[in-house]
């Protein structure tokens, strides 16, 4: 007996179901989004849009990311602090102060040690002038690269691009400057002159000496209170007022070689040139030279002026603080002007 399929010759297939993707097939089991999230599930792109609205209703107006590094106003005073680092890092710095010390000193013991043997021909403290004249070379040199060594490097692009108040610049190179040689420059001749003291105080003059009326004391020959600051603090503030004058030199020339020339020129240049004056027609000139050259106003302060007469130095001082503070001036205002 035949089935009414076996006689059409095929087996009835069973019916399918139609073709599902699997990948969006949810397990049978899988808890319902809304559900979980209380009937308000939705993805964190919007939970984020939410937060940052509700973040912009309390702030106002969308303060944004806030840096917990305290953001400052700069100021001189880390200018002064930048400058410092790097005149007390830099080993040239060592090398010239060092030598300055050196030869103000080591010079100034040498001539005490040659003068303890006779009677006083100068003052008790003039021995330190003859080192200080070498030592002040030194401090010239210093302050003309503390300046023109970043333009030769190309650091004053970088000091300049974190600071760039030019003015501000110089100004903290001119006073870091001013104080280290002013202190190292004191105290070098501070100990000469205790040396000096020591070993040439209360000598008897001599028959041809040129010693002020000051330094005499019951027929000896001491150190008078004016002649000690003149020969320490005004010696020492001479020496770094020069080269504060060099350090402006160096701003306007940015040139290491040609400023240091410029102020050997300066201070050597106006006694050579008097000692060549020999003729009657050139007199006044040779004394003018003489009288305002920086040597004889280093020389007066240790009371052995050059021109022959009783000045102290200090006119000669101010004079020089006068050009210095005019060479500061040009120097601030090309600073401010010409590119890097």
């Amino acid at each position: 007996m035949t089935t009414p399929y076996q006689q059409h010759g095929a087996a009835p297939l069973p019916p399918q179901a139609p073709p599902q993707n699997p990948a969006s097939a949810a397990p049978p089991h899988a808890p319902d989004p809304q559900r979980a999230h209380g009937g308000h599930g939705m993805s964190g792109q919007g939970m984020s849009g939410q937060q940052g609205m509700s973040g912009q209703g309390q702030g106002g107006h969308g303060a944004g990311y806030h840096s917990p590094i305290p953001v400052r106003r700069t100021n001189l005073g880390h200018a002064l602090t930048s400058e410092w680092t790097k005149i007390r890092t830099v080993r040239s710095t060592m090398w010239t102060l060092g030598i300055m010390f050196m030869l103000v000193v080591g010079v100034g013991l040498l001539t005490a040690l040659g003068l303890s043997g006779s009677e006083a021909s100068t003052p008790v403290l003039a021995g330190g002038f003859f080192g200080l004249m070498l030592g002040q070379i030194c401090i010239i040199t210093l302050g003309v690269l503390v300046i023109t060594s970043e333009y030769g490097t190309g650091m004053i692009r970088t000091t300049l691009t974190a600071c760039p108040s030019r003015g501000r610049v110089l100004a903290a190179k001119s006073i870091v400057f001013f104080v280290v040689s002013f202190v190292m420059t004191t105290v070098a001749t501070g100990l000469t002159a205790l040396i000096n003291d020591a070993m040439l105080g209360g000598r008897p003059p001599s028959e041809f000496a040129s010693i002020p009326k000051e330094s005499l004391e019951a027929g000896k020959v001491v150190a008078s209170s004016s002649e000690w600051l003149g020969a320490t603090v005004g010696a020492g503030l001479y020496v770094a007022i020069l080269g504060l004058l060099s350090l402006a030199v160096g701003s306007m020339l940015r040139h290491s070689a040609g400023a240091i020339t410029a102020m050997l020129g300066v201070v050597l240049l106006p006694l050579l040139l008097a000692l060549f004056m020999a003729t009657e027609s050139l007199q006044d000139v040779r004394e003018f030279l003489i009288e305002y050259s920086p040597l004889n106003g280093l020389a007066s302060l240790y009371r052995m002026p050059m021109d022959g007469g009783s000045g102290t130095g200090w006119d000669l001082l101010w004079i020089l603080a006068g050009v210095t503070a005019a060479a500061l001036v040009a120097a601030f205002a090309l600073l401010e002007k010409r590119d890097v």
